[in-house]
């Protein structure tokens, strides 16, 4: 990984920058005169940072000047979206991060201090990163509906591990719970990582778990995966089939990826941007980093300011009513 990502950006040092600028009425600079922030809400090194920092590399080609990520963390990712909510709409501050918890589930579970619909613009959806179906090795289940029917079969007898209210893996087994009827305990853990090593070791029966921290695993057999949920398999685990396909249509966890500006940022500054966003995730060095981290780049035609905010209300509308039927609430 270290020396790709080495032999990328001696390429990009390399190769001709041929940057779009924006004109700005009446005589002003150019867009962009000057470095860019893109805001992380997460520490440095983590998977949002990850994949911030293979997009933005390649979108300082585009945009013909650096990008800078700020790591923000706090809050479950509060701290930074807020700033950029709070920031002069000028194009020179941006969001990257998961915003499935951002913005959404946070909506829904703090008193936040901004508008996660009306405080921003959105910029380019980017990828997606579907959990997978996961249980200890010893369980008894050779696929997804027999899985289900042991879940229904032994009602809060088994444990699903997760990262704490609100976390995809907490609202997605809120979410099966709903969808099968079947009952389970929830335990918190500081991490994913945590919680994957108990799953290992059988402390815990079942995970809803990112492809990225849970396909070694689940190679040399220390645990099983019984589904993908999204709506299409992994470039990097085609044997494991879809919950559509295991008979379980529609149940989704998916966190997603997206880019956002400040509220009232101008309009040809967000295309701008977007379209620096659009070349990069068209890289096929981009595009492999990211489908070898278990993510599912969006389709062309996704990757739209309004491909954002339509998707971003079909999210809305999906998971508010279950994270405020659940209850889910943290002050």
């Amino acid at each position: 990984m270290v020396s790709s990502r080495r032999r990328f950006l001696r390429l990009a040092a390399g190769a001709p920058v041929f940057p779009v600028v924006s004109r700005i009425a009446n005589g002003a600079q150019a867009f962009p005169s000057r470095p860019i922030t893109v805001v992380v809400p997460t520490g440095a090194g983590g998977p949002q940072d990850v994949v911030a920092r293979i997009v933005v590399e390649r979108m300082r080609s585009s945009l013909g000047q650096p990008l800078i990520i700020e790591n923000v963390p706090g809050a479950n990712g509060n701290l930074g979206t807020g700033r950029v909510a709070r920031a002069k709409p000028d194009g020179y501050t941006l969001a990257f991060s998961v915003s499935f918890a951002t913005h959404v589930v946070n909506a829904a579970i703090y008193a936040l201090p901004y508008d996660v619909v009306g405080d921003f613009e959105p910029v380019a959806l980017v990828a997606d990163a579907p959990s997978v179906v996961l249980t200890k090795k010893a369980i008894a289940a050779n696929d997804l509906k027999e899985l289900i029917a042991w879940i229904k079969s032994n009602p809060e007898k088994a444990s699903l591990g997760h990262t704490g209210p609100g976390s995809p893996a907490h609202v997605g087994g809120i979410l099966l719970q709903k969808m099968t009827g079947g009952q389970f305990q929830f335990a918190t853990y500081r991490s994913a990582g945590q919680a994957i090593q108990d799953l290992v070791a059988g402390h815990i029966d079942l995970m809803l778990s990112a492809p990225s921290i849970a396909l070694e695993h689940v190679r040399v057999g220390s645990i099983r995966a019984y589904a993908v949920m999204g709506k299409e398999r992994l470039a990097v685990a085609a044997d494991i089939p879809t919950v559509d396909e295991a008979g379980l249509p529609g149940f989704y966890t998916s966190p997603w990826y997206a880019a956002w500006a400040p509220k009232a940022t101008p309009r040809e500054l967000v295309a701008q941007i977007n379209a620096a966003v659009v070349d990069a995730l068209a890289d096929p060095v981009v595009r492999k980093r990211l489908t070898d981290l278990g993510l599912a780049i969006f389709p062309r035609e996704q990757q739209t300011p309004e491909a954002l905010r339509a998707f971003h209300k079909l999210e809305i509308e999906k998971w508010w009513p279950i994270i405020k039927e659940a209850g889910i609430k943290v002050e």
